[in-house]
């Protein structure tokens, strides 16, 4: 199983309209791709000197292939319309991981 792991500082201000925005939009979307089958939702516990929020999207596929084929096929896309809508005031930074 791989797994791909979003972790997007939130700055204070966009915060609210952030979460409602990956919830009812973003997430689904990701989904409807038919890539992944699971996703997890997390906010990381940790204070954070400029009051800024940590968030963590974890979403579960099969194989490296099928994740292959989300990086050509869906995710600039889809990464865009987060950047256009939040700018530098939601910050990304992307790993993969894989079951052993």
């Amino acid at each position: 199983m791989i797994l791909y792991n979003i972790t997007i500082n939130v700055t204070q201000d966009i915060e609210e309209d952030f979460l409602s925005w990956m919830k009812s939009t973003h997430i689904p979307e990701v989904l409807e791709t038919g890539i992944f089958h699971d996703h997890k939702f997390f906010r990381l516990l940790h204070e954070s000197e400029d009051g800024s929020t940590n968030y963590c999207i974890q979403y579960f596929t099969d194989s490296m292939e099928q994740m292959m084929e989300y990086e050509k096929k869906h995710a600039a896309i889809l990464r865009t319309k987060t950047q256009e809508r939040y700018r530098d005031k939601a910050v990304a930074f992307r790993t993969l991981l894989e079951t052993i």
